[in-house]
């Protein structure tokens, strides 16, 4: 596993919701679906995502249809990861004070629901960004654009953050609000 492919898998299981919930015709599902379409969405090249949606599929974490080979993320599974493995595998240790776009507590998703007690806010380091806090390396260099474009997907990478981070407090908050927008 590499953590883009979380990135992906996130991205996927968004695109299903999206796609359940207001049907595109089948030439336009099978382009937001497609390695072109997520590399556009997400900054990822085609062949790293072919190479995730390959690397997960042999995890367990996506299945392909049979008919259409659209990629679909185990939900089930994803979370299993994120809740249980994913703090030890891609962990993540705050830096130095930079510019950047807020994530974990700091991030609009979680901010109404926890009061964080630290003294600065986590970021992803962006030039763009409009707060000052500790750094906190995304799970891939092309998040802040790809969380920009899509709220909904920034949602879901800030609370990843919040249980990467492991505060036993926020990571629990963190997971169940995480499960409520993957499973909605």
């Amino acid at each position: 596993m590499k953590s883009q492919d979380i990135v992906i898998l996130l991205k996927l299981a968004l695109l299903h919701r999206r796609s359940a919930a207001r049907p595109l015709p089948e030439n336009g599902r099978a382009d937001a679906f497609s390695a072109r379409g997520l590399e556009s969405a997400l900054g990822i090249s085609k062949s790293e995502v072919n190479a995730s949606i390959n690397r997960s599929a042999d995890a367990g974490l996506l299945v392909k249809d049979r008919n259409s080979g659209i990629p679909k993320t185990n939900i089930s599974a994803l979370l299993e990861l994120i809740a249980h493995g994913l703090k030890y595998v891609f962990p993540v240790k705050p830096g130095p004070l930079v510019r950047g776009m807020p994530t974990a507590a700091a991030a609009p998703v979680l901010q109404e629901k926890l009061v964080s007690m630290d003294d600065y806010i986590y970021v992803w380091p962006d030039p763009k960004g409009n707060e000052i806090g500790q750094s906190l390396k995304p799970l891939f260099k092309s998040v802040p654009d790809a969380a920009r474009r899509d709220p909904e997907l920034y949602d879901l990478l800030a609370l990843v953050d919040a249980i990467r981070l492991g505060n036993p407090r926020e990571s629990k908050v963190a997971q169940q609000l995480l499960e409520k927008k993957l499973k909605a």
